[in-house]
């Protein structure tokens, strides 16, 4: 993901199709394909999967962006990504504090 985010002639694109299926048959009712710097911040969320993972919150609420600049999607990216990796890091210093909790119950038993 590093490299593949530097290089402007790569594109990440989203294909988006909403259907359903009724007995034996599907019911198209949309469809959307854009680049990922497309998706407005306000519908996507970074869970924790390999670098960051990124998701979209809701597919029944999809906001776009009409003039997206990437320049400005992957600053936010990277700002988003910060704020996702401190969190993480609290939570791995609170499961640690937890099994060294653990450890010394079992080392003094």
């Amino acid at each position: 993901m590093p490299t593949f985010t530097k290089n402007d002639n790569n594109y990440f694109c989203i294909l988006l199709v909403a259907y359903d299926v009724e007995e034996d048959h599907i019911v198209y009712h949309s469809c959307h394909f854009k680049p990922i710097e497309a998706f407005a911040w306000d519908c996507l969320t970074i869970g924790a999967l390999g670098w960051g993972q990124i998701q979209i919150a809701n597919a029944n609420s999809l906001l776009f962006e009409e003039n997206p600049s990437r320049k400005e999607w992957m600053l936010k990216l990277c700002d988003n990504l910060q704020l996702f990796y401190d969190e993480e890091i609290g939570k791995v210093g609170e499961r640690k504090s937890v099994f060294q909790n653990i450890r010394s119950y079992w080392e003094n038993k």
